[in-house]
């Protein structure tokens, strides 16, 4: 493992019945970046985020985190969660559902301030959540991920239905957090987003297409645009797997797919 590495995934396989959600998955993140998880809906990225936080079962390989299993116990303070759907009460305050996960979490209550603070909900911190607007909302959910100071921050679609505006208020507060020596990963299926993080792990059915900067993304494909970029991608992989398989001799051995529907 890199020793600068906080995230150690290795030949990850995660299965939902019979069907393989992530497939032989390997890859390395560092702390101090925010990485964007793109791909679409349903290539697995929430799974590989709830493998990552300790709340997946995974089907064989390795996922380390912080140099340690990723259920561990003692990782609890160390990785924040946000998950997709808002973890937070419409009939109460701001500052009431920060201290209410505040005080589960065993914590002082000059955290319940300091995370308000650190994601500019100040203002709204008297206010009913079913008040806010819906990037205010995602602050709460954020703020609460924040609470005990955590190493690693995970973010599930933070800015999915924000309009062009409020997408990049958080993505400004992401890039302010990174700079304090966190590790973010932010999942999403918006590709202009990609240009916005340090490095991009490219999800696509369940398969890692690649792990690179963005400049590197429309470098290696020529595009104009992230999206593009991503479907030349998918093509160069679909390219690469046909021409695999042609030239193959007819004589060669062909796996056959076991019962439970893995190759």
């Amino acid at each position: 493992m890199n020793k600068s590495a906080c995230i150690d995934v290795q030949e990850l396989n995660v299965k939902r019945g019979k069907n393989l959600v992530l497939d032989q998955l390997s890859f390395q993140l560092e702390a101090g970046k925010i990485i964007g998880l793109l791909g679409p809906s349903g290539s697995g990225k929430s799974t590989l985020l709830r493998s990552i936080v300790g709340n997946q079962i995974i089907t064989s390989g390795t996922v380390t985190v912080l140099g340690l299993p990723s259920c561990s116990k003692a990782l609890r303070h160390k990785v924040g969660y946000m998950t997709q759907a808002a973890s937070v009460y419409d009939d109460l305050t701001v500052t009431q559902n920060v201290a209410y996960f505040a005080k589960i979490l065993g914590l002082p209550d000059e955290e319940v301030n300091r995370v308000i603070q650190g994601t500019d909900l100040s203002e709204q911190a008297s206010s009913l959540v079913i008040d806010l607007s819906g990037g205010q909302r995602n602050r709460v959910s954020l703020a609460i991920a924040l609470l005990g100071s955590p190493e690693i921050v995970i973010l599930d679609e933070p800015t999915v239905g924000l309009d062009p505006v409020l997408r990049a208020d958080l993505w400004g507060l992401f890039a302010r957090l990174a700079a304090t020596g966190l590790c973010l990963v932010v999942s999403s299926h918006v590709m202009d987003e990609a240009m916005r993080c340090d490095q991009i792990l490219l999800l696509r059915e369940g398969k890692i297409l690649a792990q690179l900067t963005p400049y590197e993304l429309m470098e290696r494909t020529g595009a104009t645009d992230p999206e593009t970029a991503f479907l030349k991608l998918i093509d160069t992989g679909a390219s690469n797997s046909h021409d695999n398989a042609t030239s193959a001799p007819d004589s060669a051995p062909r796996h056959r797919a076991s019962s439970d529907g893995s190759k």
